[in-house]
């Protein structure tokens, strides 16, 4: 069982148990998004990981929702974003505004200042409003004329989009993709949980009647605890022996980036924790590689035309790389 105490300038309270107060969380969610527990774990993941998630699928699916849910189960700030090609970076990170009785300039926080942030569509906005979102999910923290200004803990950004209507969109560049720790599709519901879904949705909004189960304080032990996980120096290297493999492949023309690697391992410590284990296993690293590193690789011309996928190339790389024995 994984627990920790709240770190300085929390509230003082009991043990933390990850697999416990994380269980409760994806019970909350899956109240809403029901039928996808492993869409909704590895949505939690991400935000002990300290990571940012992409969620990618067709329309009508459950990606706003699920952000929408995760966000209404923890009692922290929630703020949501339609990105549109008229959206300006202003909008995104604030922007400073003279005062004429002061005579200053006073910053006016834009929508990234909260501790969860739902992109809505984030391929719909120009190339230069998505990049005012790189330095806010990789170093928390807005820069604007010259001034930095801390962004609160935690912090996630759950961005959603089509890939199949592209018209009007800009496509994520590399340097973008690689911020998210992980990328989900959401998929079809199952039968049972369609059919659940008419009755229970035909009159009532369901995130209407969401009550928070934790908020910013816990979340940010939990995520403390996860920080705290035993790793070996052969799991290390397995994480290390993956990336390394994905730039040597001779189906990418782009590997993965050492960011990758440190996410993946953040991530496997998560998982972990959630799982109840005081240490990661090999096996936590090979769950989480398909979701962490196929959007960050790129394929080559003739993976391409054999209409590869960059999961398929994970997956054979996890088939190839020797997976440490013990602990």
């Amino acid at each position: 069982m994984t627990e920790v105490t709240r770190t300085a300038g929390e509230p003082v309270g009991p043990q933390v148990d990850v697999a416990a107060d994380g269980a409760r969380i994806a019970a909350n969610v899956a109240r809403v998004v029901q039928g996808k527990d492993d869409v909704v774990r590895l949505s939690l993941v991400v935000l002990l990981a300290e990571g940012h998630l992409l969620v990618e699928d067709v329309p009508g699916v459950g990606k706003t929702t699920l952000a929408k849910a995760l966000a209404a189960s923890i009692d922290a700030s929630v703020r949501r974003i339609q990105f549109t090609p008229d959206l300006l970076p202003s909008d995104v990170t604030g922007v400073a505004v003279y005062d004429q009785e002061t005579r200053a300039f006073e910053f006016k926080p834009g929508a990234v200042f909260a501790n969860i942030v739902v992109a809505d569509e984030i391929n719909r906005a120009s190339p230069k409003t998505q990049s005012a979102l790189l330095e806010c999910m990789e170093e928390r923290q807005v820069t604007i004329d010259g001034v930095s200004y801390e962004l609160a803990r935690p912090f996630l950004v759950m961005a959603t989009q089509n890939p199949l209507e592209m018209e009007g969109t800009y496509p994520l560049p590399e340097a973008q993709r690689d911020r998210f720790t992980a990328r989900v599709s959401m998929g079809y519901p199952g039968r049972d949980a369609e059919l659940a879904m008419l009755d229970d949705r035909a009159t009532t909004d369901p995130l209407a009647g969401l009550a928070p189960v934790a908020d910013a304080a816990s979340v940010r032990a939990l995520v403390a605890a996860v920080g705290r996980l035993h790793v070996s120096e052969g799991v290390r290297r397995y994480v290390v022996d993956l990336v390394e493999a994905t730039r040597r492949s001779p189906h990418l023309r782009l590997g993965a980036s050492p960011r990758a690697g440190l996410q993946l391992l953040r991530a496997a410590r998560a998982s972990a924790a959630l799982a109840g284990r005081d240490l990661v296993l090999p096996d936590d690293v090979k769950d989480l590689a398909v979701p962490v590193l196929a959007h960050r690789l790129l394929l080559g011309a003739d993976a391409a035309v054999g209409r590869r996928t960059p999961e398929q190339v994970v997956a054979e790389l996890l088939a190839t790389t020797p997976v440490p024995r013990g602990r």
